[in-house]
């Protein structure tokens, strides 16, 4: 199934422990139906120290999300929503939401 999800999109999270979390979309694995999104599903990760005398630290990062967790944001009507794909006469295709129509 072709992801109807870009880099640079807003998203709601519909299921899990962010559920109602609302982000931005940092990259899509189309693949593996994946996506990572800023600031959810953050899982902490032990860093080692590279240099003598630093000490070691956790950060937290970003782990991916199915894509079947997430909605898209309507910029306009601001709600999570389906898209639409709309081909237009040229062949170029377009995304808009299927609530209020407005193509992003």
């Amino acid at each position: 199934m072709a992801a109807r999800i870009k880099k640079g999109d807003n998203i709601k999270v519909l299921s899990g422990k962010d559920k109602g979390k609302e982000g931005k979309v940092l990259r899509v694995y189309p693949k593996d139906e994946l996506l990572l999104v800023e600031g959810i599903n953050l899982k902490k990760r032990h860093r080692r120290p590279k240099k003598a005398g630093e000490k070691g630290s956790i950060v937290q990062m970003p782990a991916p999300l199915p894509l079947s967790k997430v909605m898209v944001r309507c910029p306009n009507c601001q709600k999570a929503a389906r898209v639409r794909i709309k081909i237009m006469d040229n062949g170029e295709k377009r995304r808009s939401c299927r609530k209020c129509e407005v193509e992003f």
